[in-house]
């Protein structure tokens, strides 16, 4: 399992993680959650965000310094995808980029395989 976060993701989710702890909301163990889920104009919608509850059966990267949790079955669409962080004058947020997808919808939000 390879997923891929570029330098302005890894600085993003630090500052958010940083925040989050700060502020007594998240603790240190937790791990950013990347998801997929069926839905969407494309058959499937990557989700995120941080979770403390840490599964047995969950892989857990560590990408300078951001702790990754994928879900066995999310893991299979997630081969190879790079997270990053875009601010633009179209928007601020993150962006997944899959390799793997035959075709995704106009807003760039779910994709198919």
């Amino acid at each position: 399992m390879q997923v891929k976060l570029t330098e302005a993701a890894t600085t993003q989710l630090k500052e958010l993680m940083v925040k989050e702890i700060e502020s007594n909301n998240l603790n240190e163990d937790a791990g950013l959650r990347l998801m997929v889920v069926g839905g969407g104009c494309s058959g499937f919608s990557y989700k995120m965000g941080f979770d403390e509850n840490i599964s047995e059966q969950d892989k857990i990267m560590d990408i300078d310094g951001v702790k990754i949790l994928i879900d066995e079955k999310s893991s299979l669409y997630l081969e190879e995808v790079e997270v990053d962080f875009q601010d633009s004058l179209m928007g601020k947020g993150f962006v997944f980029n899959n390799p793997n997808a035959s075709g995704t919808c106009g807003c760039g939000s779910s994709f198919s395989i």
